[in-house]
């Protein structure tokens, strides 16, 4: 029987199951943790890579990783990192982006060239700060990686061996400088953003094109970014939309075509698949229900206690819930605001209500945006850590106006790069039919019920107060 393993390099972990190539049943699992911070020596990866694969890679035919998308590797001319990789979430990059913005010529120009519109996150404002911030770092850099390409360089041999570094078309188009209409990199656009330098850039693998092997043999696929391999986990067919709760808050859909919105709320990123993924992504989601139930001296399970003991619209309660500034809307600098304040209505229960409300608010915005690109959305399936309070699935139905699935927790991330690992084993054109995601589908209010428009309004009056220009 071959087996195949996927890994989801995360912000906060690495984690790794191993399935049958044929049927994708999992066979086994291994995780470690990573620092936290915004940036984190690229090192750190790899040793909870091999902690979370001792015991379980050795025997593999095959392995793909699906990591963090646009975080930014910088290696010298002999392979090693120059300086500690920056994550997506770090924002000092926000006005390295602006820039880049106005001297390309606009957002549109921006839209048109790569699909997606820099914010702080996205990879080439990262070495437009570097460029300017760091110029000497900027001049030993020799190759750019994301975090995923690292990874499956060292499953290769790395230096030692002298493989090629390798990407895939979904990751290289979360740097703003691959074009996903096009199938090609910008390198105006990196020589643009590090002024002049042009580093050397992974090789763009077809979407079932092996990497190489590992120095023990085992066959290493093209692996992708976390959003991608989510979609290719979940089985995503087109008409699907995924609300993915975890560290940050994305909103996608597998598409037959690329986006390119102009305002930078939706990113017109490519899949592992051959086709498009439009999404959308906040700084702020299960995060804003963990701060919350340290605020209130407990845990997720009494979140959603409280927060379904609350009735909906928490007392007049409004949180805009950017607690690590924000990406979409752009608001880098934000910080949280508790609207609403009032002597009758400030108990635990209207507080995590609001944040439920809030964190859900900003997802159903989201979700317009992708809408407003032509996406069509028939089936939502909710996925994170946060989705796994109840609270959340009934929330979301009410707010986004249909029915909602809240897939059986399980690593979807990891199962879609096991899913191209086995697809890259196989060599079949289309990717192995494993089952579809299972889960709970959790019903709107009855039809006519206005409460979800009431919070939303509610929510929209909050943010016009604050930040209407």
């Amino acid at each position: 029987m071959p087996t195949v393993a996927g890994i989801d390099s995360s912000t906060q972990s690495c984690k790794i199951v191993v399935c049958d190539a044929d049927t994708g049943a999992v066979l086994g699992r291994g995780r470690a943790t990573h620092p936290e911070g915004t940036e984190v020596d690229p090192e750190a990866w790899w040793q909870a890579l091999r902690q979370a694969g001792q015991g379980l890679l050795d025997e593999v035919d095959a392995v793909a990783v699906a990591g963090q998308q646009h975080g930014l590797v910088t290696l010298d001319a002999a392979g090693r990192p120059v300086r500690d990789a920056l994550l997506w979430n770090d924002t000092s990059s926000a006005g390295a982006a602006a820039d880049l913005v106005s001297e390309l010529g606009g957002a549109q120009a921006w839209a048109d060239a790569v699909g997606t519109v820099p914010v702080a996150a996205v990879t080439v404002a990262k070495l437009r700060r570097i460029a300017d911030t760091e110029p000497e770092t900027a001049d030993r850099t020799h190759t750019v990686l994301l975090p995923h390409d690292w990874l499956t360089w060292r499953l290769l041999g790395g230096a030692e061996s002298g493989a090629e570094p390798v990407t895939d078309r979904g990751d290289a188009s979360g740097t703003g400088y691959w074009s996903p209409a096009e199938g090609r990199y910008r390198t105006d656009l990196v020589e643009l953003a590090l002024r002049g330098r042009t580093p050397r850039l992974p090789r763009v693998l077809g979407p079932a094109e092996a990497a190489g092997r590992t120095p023990s043999g085992t066959l290493v696929a093209a692996g992708t970014g976390d959003n991608m391999g989510a979609a290719l986990g979940l089985g995503l067919t087109p008409g699907d939309a995924v609300i993915s709760l975890g560290t940050s808050g994305t909103v996608f859909a597998r598409a037959p075509h690329p986006t390119a919105d102009p305002s930078g709320a939706v990113a017109g990123f490519a899949d592992a698949t051959g086709q498009f993924l439009p999404l959308v992504c906040t700084l702020n989601a299960a995060r804003v229900l963990s701060s919350t139930a340290r605020m209130l001296g407990t845990d997720l399970e009494e979140i959603d206690r409280l927060a379904r003991a609350a009735e909906p619209g928490a007392g007049g309660l409004v949180l805009l819930p950017y607690l690590g500034g924000e990406r979409t809307p752009n608001l880098p600098d934000a910080s949280g605001s508790l609207l609403g304040m009032r002597k009758a209505n400030m108990y635990p229960h209207n507080i995590a209500r609001a944040a439920v409300e809030g964190m859900l608010c900003g997802m159903a915005d989201a979700l317009d945006e992708l809408r407003g690109q032509g996406v069509a959305v028939n089936r939502l399936l909710l996925i994170g850590g946060a989705a796994k309070a109840p609270v959340v699935g009934e929330v979301a139905a009410g707010l986004f106006g249909m029915p909602v699935t809240v897939p059986h927790p399980d690593e979807y991330v990891a199962l879609g790069a096991a899913r191209q690992a086995a697809w890259a084993l196989n060599g079949t054109p289309e990717p192995p039919s494993w089952r579809s995601a299972e889960g709970v589908e959790v019903a709107p209010p009855v039809k006519g019920d206005a409460t979800g428009q009431r919070v939303r309004a509610a929510y929209a009056a909050a943010w016009e107060s604050l930040y209407a220009c």
